[in-house]
């Protein structure tokens, strides 16, 4: 399949996504290749319907700066309260609609919205469908001041631990200016007592594992169709 093809799977997904959005209702928008294709056909529906939306948030700036540039006003997460739908994208999501995110850095923001909306819907192309959460780090938001304690405590555990760097070498610094660590086993081992265990981990801000929030999720296939799957 040509990149092109791809692309096109990817926007008659977005515009599956798009068509879910409901007049006058608050909107989280996620990041990712698909999101930008989800964001062109929101634009599409606001020009053609007008749309009307109460609020929107978003997990990233490229986002915002991209709805921006379509002339719609982007909210803090603070500011709304409770969003109706947000459409984001996923690193990896298994049979049972769980999932790994996090690959851009912004996971503590992407919880934050997700488990502030009503409805979480994931666009991702058959790449990122896997049968267990495998195949994809893991990422691990840490406090700078806990790292080198962590490190060594996963590194003991089995997790096979890295930190996020930059091109330079140096540490990855999160939005809220923490380090990274991702973590690297594969395929993750029972994700829920995984995600339980980095909750009662000192140090830890936030992890990638994104458990039973995902509702809905379309999937672009190499064969041409999407498919809807739903919790």
């Amino acid at each position: 399949m040509t990149k092109q093809q791809q692309d096109e799977l990817k926007q008659e997904a977005a515009k599956q996504a798009a068509a879910m959005v409901q007049p006058g209702s608050v909107l989280g928008v996620g990041t990712g290749s698909t999101v930008k294709f989800f964001i062109d056909a929101l634009a599409a529906r606001e020009q053609s319907e007008g749309l009307h939306l109460k609020a929107i948030v978003t997990t990233s700036s490229r986002s915002q700066k991209q709805l921006e540039g379509y002339g719609f006003t982007v909210s803090e997460l603070a500011d709304i309260g409770q969003a109706d739908l947000i459409v984001d994208g996923a690193d990896r999501v298994d049979a049972n609609l769980d999932g790994i995110k996090g690959g851009g850095g912004a996971l503590t923001l992407e919880k934050n919205v997700a488990v502030n909306c009503k409805k979480n819907v994931w666009i991702v192309d058959e790449s990122k469908v896997v049968t267990h959460l495998s195949g994809f780090p893991l990422p691990v938001e840490v406090l700078p001041i806990s790292a080198s304690h962590l490190f060594t405590k996963f590194e003991a555990a089995g997790l096979e631990p890295a930190y996020r760097t930059q091109a330079d070498g140096s540490k990855y610094i999160t939005h809220y200016g923490n380090y990274i660590i991702d973590l690297g086993v594969s395929p993750l081992p029972i994700p829920a007592g995984l995600a339980d265990y980095l909750d009662h981990t000192v140090g830890v801000v936030e992890h990638g594992l994104f458990l039973n929030l995902c509702d809905e999720v379309l999937i672009a296939h190499s064969d041409g169709t999407i498919e809807d799957r739903k919790r």
